[in-house]
């Protein structure tokens, strides 16, 4: 069954049953189609599919310092490099 965009607007919960009935409904716009209606179909969920087929390390869930310093800025990358002076702390000479 073939109909305008007016008709299905129009008659929606119609054509909704006759395509739970199994009939497919296209739906065009000036003669093109544009739209089919056709009946649900649920796609089989399988869980645990790829079990054996897919392998990682612990190493995958550790925090990458490069990633953290991209994110947070150089405090929370690398370690800090601590660099010492031979000046003792306090007002420098004058």
């Amino acid at each position: 069954m073939s109909v305008n965009i007016h008709e299905a607007k129009t008659h929606l919960s119609r054509l909704l049953e006759r395509v739970a009935a199994g009939e497919r409904v296209v739906i065009s716009k000036a003669g093109t189609p544009i739209a089919d209606l056709v009946p649900h179909r649920a796609a089989a969920v399988t869980f645990g599919g790829l079990q054996g087929e897919v392998s990682y390390d612990d190493q995958a869930f550790e925090v990458d310092p490069d990633i953290q310093q991209m994110f947070y800025g150089e405090e929370f990358g690398r370690p800090a490099e601590t660099t010492q002076t031979d000046e003792p702390a306090g007002d420098a000479a004058t």
